[in-house]
């Protein structure tokens, strides 16, 4: 694993010690990865968005659709 020192101004460096404290995180450095991960998770999720918004229809959304699509996830749960 790299390593990579970061400069925080006090009010921030206090932040992440209390998040530290109050939310289990061992070490300042567990609770940035895991900023960093929540990031990639949503730049992720964006890239998908995007993606859809900007591909064509593959057509209506209506409750006849969410009526299949609930019976074939009941149908792939068993």
């Amino acid at each position: 694993m790299s390593t990579m020192n970061i400069s925080l101004p006090d009010g921030l460096k206090s932040f992440v010690e209390e998040q530290v404290a109050d939310r289990g995180y061992g070490t300042g450095s567990e609770y940035i990865r895991e900023l960093i991960r929540k990031d990639q998770d949503r730049q992720k999720l964006r890239d998908l968005l995007l993606e859809g918004a900007s591909s064509r229809l593959a057509g209506v959304a209506d409750a006849a659709y969410f009526n299949d699509l609930r019976r074939r996830v009941r149908s792939n749960a068993r």
